[in-house]
């Protein structure tokens, strides 16, 4: 894997949870109940990571490096998967961790928020 500070930053993030779906073999990052990664292996057996990103943003990304797909196994137009193996640079892939934990962080209600809010001061 290239990015070995990968699992990290995912939880980093405040409020920030991890588990292992065993029935998928993958690595779930959620906030406040809701997934905004997901990394396994497709079913080349190549590792990935998957996260949601704008379809604008998305799209842009996938043009511009080939090692980003539409999302393996998820819905294509709002996910995105990252081959870990592959050349995407560190500062693109941190991006889009932050921009998939702020589409999900967004979509909670204010109370959730303001909970993850607070336990990160």
């Amino acid at each position: 894997m290239n990015y070995p500070w990968l699992d990290a930053y995912f939880m980093q993030k405040p409020g920030a949870t991890k588990d292992y779906k065993e029935e998928w073999q993958a690595t779930r990052y959620m906030i406040g109940g809701k997934m905004f990664g997901l990394q396994g292996n497709e079913n080349t057996g190549r590792p990935v990571v998957t996260l949601k990103l704008m379809p604008a943003d998305g799209d842009f990304l996938r043009t511009s490096y080939e090692d980003i797909i539409p999302g393996y196994y998820m819905n294509k137009v709002h996910w995105n998967s990252v081959y870990l193996d592959g050349t995407v640079p560190d500062a693109i892939l941190r991006d889009m961790v932050d921009n998939s934990y702020a589409i999900l962080f967004t979509s909670l209600t204010k109370k959730a928020q303001k909970e993850i809010t607070d336990a990160s001061i």
